[in-house]
This record gives structure tokens, sequence and C-alpha cells, in this order.
């Protein structure tokens, strides 16, 4: 049974408690990923293997970023494949709308031709350009998620090697940075006073490189 604790924000009202006390490593660039239910095979970038849920706001900016993103993707990976044509409305989204990136070659089809990662997120880093507004949000969060009023753990989380460092921080402090630059630092705050009841004290600050 998943349980919450109660926040103080106008958006947000609850927490799920395990985002405080259950782990992630902070730099998934160096973890080797694996399946932890498939006898732990290998599979690198595997929170990215089905695609994302995207802002329609977000999809335009990255339709904006076609060639600095384009050059960085796998072969055949052409624009008219990025996205699924099915759009769907979804009150949780700045747009109210939403639709899919394409799953291509067994990975996102964001995923880098050469490198492991997104290629927005590289392209950005590479070019000198934010990512904010631009890679999905819901990406920049994992495993940290939300739904309706709640902040919550992503339900396909425990899949993934990464959940089980056990020297790794929680997953609200690995995502702690875009939480408040996603939702703002009132966010913030009222999930700092939540950490603070469920773990019992104030968690260390950790330098994440994002």
């Amino acid at each position: 049974m998943i349980a919450y604790v109660s926040i103080d924000h106008p958006r947000f009202h609850y927490a799920q408690k395990d985002i405080f006390t259950k782990r992630m490593v902070p730099d998934c660039m160096t973890h080797q990923c694996r399946m932890v239910e498939k006898n732990n095979k290998l599979k690198l970038d595997a929170c990215c293997q089905y695609g994302a849920d995207v802002d329609l706001f977000e999809r335009d900016a990255i339709l904006t970023r076609e060639r600095e993103i384009g050059s960085l993707l796998r072969r055949g990976a052409a624009k008219t494949v990025w996205f699924d044509e099915d759009e769907e409305e979804d009150d949780d989204f700045p747009s109210g709308r939403m639709v899919r990136t394409s799953v291509f070659k067994g990975g996102c089809v964001f995923l880098s031709h050469d490198q492991r990662g997104c290629a927005i997120h590289r392209a950005g880093l590479e070019q000198g350009w934010d990512i904010h507004g631009v890679k999905p949000h819901v990406c920049r969060l994992y495993p940290v998620t939300y739904d309706d009023e709640s902040i919550v753990l992503a339900d396909d989380y425990p899949e993934y090697s990464c959940a089980h460092d056990p020297d790794a921080p929680s997953c609200y402090r690995v995502a702690r940075p875009d939480v408040e630059q996603i939702f703002g630092p009132q966010l913030v705050a009222a999930l700092d006073k939540a950490e603070a009841k469920v773990v019992g004290s104030t968690s260390r600050s950790l330098p994440l490189a994002r």
C-alpha cells in the first residue's frame, strides 16, 4: 500500500513517502543499467526504452531545435518519426495536451547515436543552450513524477538496477534541482518540510551532474 505525507502547496497536496526513502544513483550516465526482473540483464538507458510523455509546448520547442538535436540521433531517426501521431488531453500538462516520443531501435528516438543518454540534453550541454522547456520535464524529474495532486515515484522505477544501490541518495534529492526549476521554490520548500518529517532530519545536499 502506498503511503503519503501531506504537503502545503497550492497545486500538490501529497507526496509519496518513498520519494524520500527510496534511492537512485545520482549519475545514470556512469551506471551500468540492468533489468532487475530479467536476471539483471544489461540494458543501458533502460528507463528510456519506452519513450516519454511530452507536453505540446515541449514538442514545439524540440522541433525548433531540429538541426541541433537531429545531428546527434541514430541513423534513420528523421523528424517525421520523432513523435507518435496521436495527441491526448491531459490537464496535468501545461498545454493541456501531450504526445509520446516514438520508440526507435529499442529505445526512445531521442537517444544519442554514438553515446549514451538523451540527445536533447547532450545538445544543450555541447551547444550551450538551456534544456529547460525543451527536454521533456517528465524525463528530467525521473524517477520522481506527479499524478493529479500528488508527487510520486514512477511505476517502473523498481525494475532498474539504478533503484537498488544502498549508498545512493534519495530519489527526491536526485530530482530536487529539477523539481525546483520546473515547479518552483514553493514546492521544494514544501517537500523539504515533508522530507524532514519522513526521514527525521534534513538530508544533506548533493552536488549533482544532471
